[in-house]
């Protein structure tokens, strides 16, 4: 059985991520403890084990909260430790965990920050991505550069289809409108805003064959040709999307 997936929202904008099952709780990324603790007591939870993807505020700031209430363990990536909170489990990409007793590989999706990981499961058929590739769009590239994204959204997007993509935060309509600035003629992308702003299905999660076929930054081998790059690297075709969007 798929563990059970609970999203909470946090902050003005943020995604924490509950995972449930094997008599476990997992939480993903700490943005905001009373929604979380919340969420928790109204479920019966107990909180096992907080997993950090990387270590900007604004995912890493509840922690000493829900530690000092639940006891929680702290799991991150040994190699940006100085960053994050004290861990109790020091992990690095590559490696398989064990996130509610199913296996989960840790991978190195650097861009955004360096040494920000994702997690994925398997058996669940789920991937927490925070912010790296993200519903409709992708983190900005705050310490990384282009060709670092690429090839973490290139790792993700190597995944099966089905996985589906559970990412940081709700940027759906300004990663929408952009969207649709550079992908007029998709038909999917309009459906899935459509379905989105008439609430016949969320925005995130989506699996991974959505973002496939409506996400910008994972269509560069379609948008060369409108963007007029044709002989250019899939790298560069990256840049000067993530650059527009910067500008947007």
């Amino acid at each position: 059985m798929p563990l059970e997936l609970v999203p909470v929202r946090c902050l003005t904008d943020n995604y924490a991520w509950l995972l449930h099952g094997n008599g476990q709780t997992t939480l993903i990324d700490a943005p905001e403890a009373a929604p979380i603790l919340a969420e928790l007591a109204a479920r019966g939870w107990t909180l096992d084990l907080i997993a950090l993807t990387h270590h900007h505020a604004d995912h890493i700031q509840a922690v000493p909260e829900l530690v000092a209430m639940t006891f929680a363990k702290v799991l991150g990536n040994a190699q940006d430790a100085a960053r994050l909170p004290p861990l109790d489990i020091a992990t690095r990409p590559g490696e398989r965990i064990e996130i509610c007793g199913e296996p989960a590989e840790v991978i190195d999706v650097s861009g955004h920050t360096i040494g920000h990981v994702a997690f994925y499961l398997p058996d669940s058929d789920m991937a927490f991505t925070a912010d790296s590739l993200m519903a409709l769009g992708c983190g900005r590239l705050f310490e990384g550069n282009p060709q670092m994204m690429w090839d973490s959204l290139s790792r993700l997007n190597a995944l099966p289809g089905e996985t589906l993509i559970c990412s940081g935060h709700d940027y759906c309509l300004g990663n929408g409108a952009f969207a649709l600035s550079v992908d007029s003629g998709n038909d999917a992308l309009r459906q899935r805003l459509d379905d989105t702003a008439s609430g016949r299905r969320p925005c995130a999660p989506a699996t991974l064959d959505d973002e496939r076929a409506t996400n910008p930054f994972l269509r560069v081998a379609e948008l060369r040709s409108p963007l007029e790059m044709s002989d250019a690297s899939d790298a560069a075709v990256f840049a000067e999307l993530r650059a527009r969007k910067d500008r947007f």
